[in-house]
């Protein structure tokens, strides 16, 4: 139960990052992203294809980049109102907060 709420939670905050204008979305855009340090969360979903998983996976362990790969395209897609499969947040408050919800879903055994 405390579980679905802290994910409710998470896609509710990725909502609202989109509407604030704090995402980044597109392989291409989110990999520049990345290089130049703008880029301080990623979400990229759980069935993503592995070549694409492993690339943004290891991008993100390079620079040190906070990750969570629990939710699926579907709920992704739902919370932003978008197709996509993977999201850069480009927003140091917006990152924190996702962070802070993917440990504490990590600590309830998630």
């Amino acid at each position: 139960m405390k579980n679905n709420i802290l994910d409710q939670k998470f896609l509710n905050l990725i909502g609202i990052a989109k509407r604030a204008g704090k995402i980044v979305t597109g392989e291409d855009i989110i990999l520049n992203s990345i290089k130049k340090n703008k880029v301080h969360f990623l979400l990229i979903a759980s069935d993503t294809g592995s070549s694409v998983y492993k690339k943004f996976n290891d991008k993100a362990k390079f620079y040190n980049i906070p990750t969570n790969c629990k939710f699926n395209k579907s709920q992704i897609s739902d919370a932003i109102g978008m197709k996509r499969t993977i999201l850069g947040i480009d927003d140091l408050g917006f990152s924190k907060k996702l962070s802070e919800l993917t440990m504490q879903n990590n600590e309830k055994g998630t």
